[in-house]
């Protein structure tokens, strides 16, 4: 150790002193977007990476406002409950693919308000979107860092 510099000598003891720290210095929750677009998917498989080298937990969510037909059709409603079905078996297959602990959340409400309001509730390290006008909103309301992937 040189002593050129007088807070090195400081560091270099406050680690000794410490010794070897057991544990993770990584995220331990990530909270994903997840829509059926492309963009969603590579953001998906960019958080499963980091969730399976990190050892953390994934939440993935699918979360949409309803709109109703444009066809004059009265009644007629988009609900997503399909497409929710098809995103919930694929997060849980590659959950046990990548050996992560995943879950997934389906919601009929503004996916920028449950994506922010679920990693404050749960303490997310980060959230993880594909690109486009909700990750900036995302952005603009999160407490937690957020990753857009395109």
């Amino acid at each position: 150790m040189t002593m050129n510099n007088p807070g090195e000598k400081h560091w270099t003891d406050t680690a000794r002193a410490r010794g070897f720290e057991l544990g993770s210095d990584g995220p331990s929750l990530l909270v994903v977007g997840l829509d059926g677009s492309d963009t969603s998917w590579r953001a998906l498989y960019y958080a499963f990476g980091l969730a399976r080298r990190q050892g953390s937990t994934l939440v993935a969510v699918f979360s949409f406002t309803p709109i109703i037909s444009g066809f004059g059709c009265p009644g007629v409603y988009y609900s997503g409950e399909e497409l929710a079905t098809e995103l919930r078996e694929a997060v849980l297959a590659l959950g046990a693919e990548n050996h992560v602990a995943a879950e997934f959340v389906a919601t009929q409400r503004d996916p920028v308000a449950v994506l922010t309001e679920l990693a404050a509730r749960r303490r997310a390290d980060a959230i993880i979107m594909g690109c486009g006008r909700k990750a900036t909103r995302t952005i603009r309301r999160s407490q937690c860092p957020v990753t857009v992937v395109p």
